[in-house]
This record gives structure tokens, sequence and C-alpha cells, in this order.
């Protein structure tokens, strides 16, 4: 629920310039960013589904990913290694941490980086979903097969299947090309406002503003946009089951099961 609410703010950024006259203004959309990251997770602290082992991994996984992304500033094409880490860990560690992981490894790199702009909050919350999807797809797979569960109670059950790598795959390819949806709208609407049939315009109707945006993203980001869907894809097929196999076997470390007495 909470993880809903925070996007819930998030998706009022993207929906704003298909119904108002501009752009948020760019301090409140930070401040409400910066604001919504941080209290989900005192909220998941909170409820103690973020520990202190498991706040410790969303620092280190914070930091890795910013070093990345200082590595690889202007990334190749659209794709950059910062992706592949927050894939992985919502894949294994849920939704919620999956968009802390995102979330928390963008604001960590855009400072680190000199990234911090108007542009920010959109990519906060983008990078956000893309591992709160992974989470998702890794929570469907999991209850789908109970008997591969992971846990203390199975000391091999963090290993990734085949299914497990070929989800993420296809997970990465989505997510890939949704994220570069979502983040070019900010830049739609500050650089492309009347430009012929694609720029962006106040006062037309939500279908309208809609189908401009569409012809937009067809025209000059598909392709862009690809070398992230792929290269990320391709990433998880090389590196995708060692690093799984590590955050499984760090989930199954950090987690605890109640069972009855005398079952065990």
């Amino acid at each position: 629920m909470t993880l809903l609410v925070a996007s819930v703010v998030g998706a009022a950024l993207f929906f704003w310039p298909f119904f108002a006259a501009d752009l948020p203004p760019d301090t409140a959309a930070l401040a409400v960013t910066v604001g919504t990251v941080a209290i989900l997770g005192l909220m998941e602290v909170g409820a103690r589904r973020l520990d202190s082992g498991r706040l410790a991994l969303l620092a280190a996984l914070a930091a890795v990913d910013a070093a990345l992304r200082l590595a690889l500033v202007n990334g190749i094409g659209g794709f950059s290694p910062i992706f592949f880490l927050v894939l992985a860990a919502g894949y294994e560690l849920g939704a919620s941490y999956g968009f802390l992981v995102g979330a928390y490894s963008l604001l960590v790199s855009a400072v680190v980086t000199g990234g911090v702009g108007p542009w920010l909050p959109y990519e906060t919350f983008a990078v956000g979903w893309v591992g709160a999807a992974a989470g998702v797809a890794g929570s469907v797979v999991r209850r789908a097969r109970p008997d591969a569960a992971r846990g203390p109670a199975n000391p091999r059950g963090w290993w990734p299947s085949r299914l497990d790598v070929a989800v993420l795959v296809a997970m990465a390819v989505f997510t890939g090309f949704a994220y570069g949806a979502l983040t070019d709208i900010w830049g739609w609407v500050a650089f492309y406002r009347g430009a012929g049939d694609i720029g962006w315009l106040p006062g037309l109707s939500p279908l309208e503003t809609l189908e401009r945006f569409g012809r937009y993203y067809a025209l000059t980001s598909i392709a862009w946009d690809s070398f992230r869907a792929f290269g990320d894809a391709v990433a998880i097929l090389v590196l995708g089951t060692p690093v799984l196999a590590a955050l499984g076997r760090m989930r199954a470390r950090l987690g605890y099961q109640i069972v009855e007495a005398g079952s065990v």
C-alpha cells in the first residue's frame, strides 16, 4: 500500500502535462520526489520490512550503481549499467525494495555526477518503477512455483532457474522501453513545444496530447531506447545467474520464517 501511494504521487508528475498548461514547478517536483522516497523508506523501516541488514544492502547497491553511472555517465545509446542491479534486486527482494534501490541509486548517482536538475524527479520515479516491476514479476514466479520457494528451509532454493532468468530478461526489455517513454515526457514538454504535429501544446484534450506524444516517441526515441532494452537483456543473460544467486542467498540469510513448535 505504501508503494502504491508513492506511485500515485509519482504518476501525477507524468500525467500533469496531459491535463495542465505546463510542467509542475521544478523545485516543488524535486521536493515532493525526495520527500516521497524518504517517507517510503521510513515506513518500510517502521514496518520492519527494512531491517538493518536490508538497509545496509540497500546502501551498498545504491553506492555500486552510483559508481557504475559515474564510470559511464552518458551510457551507450540509451543503455546504462545502472538498470542491471535495480532489476536483479527488485526481482529477488520484492517490489518495494526494488523501488527503493532504483530511486536511491538514481538520487545518489545524480549527486555524484552533478546530474541534479528538473529532469531528476522523473528519472527517480521511473527507475524506481523499473525495480518495482521486476519485484512484481519475481513475486508472481515464486507464487506460481511454491516448490521452488526460497528461504532458510530450502538451502538451495535461492539458486535461480532458467525461468527466473527468462522472466527477468523479458522485464529488462519491457522496462527499457517503458523507462524511455516515461522520462521523455519531461523533455517533450520542455523542448518540443509546438514542434509540428509532434510537439506538446497546452490546451489540447488528453487524447490529442497522448496522440502527439505517441508520434514524438515513435519518431525520436524508439531506436535510442532499444539500446537500453536489449543492453539490459544481454546484461541479464551474461551476469544474471550469479548476481541473482548472490542476492537470493542474501535474501535467505536476512529473512526468517515463523513455524509451529515441534514442526522442525
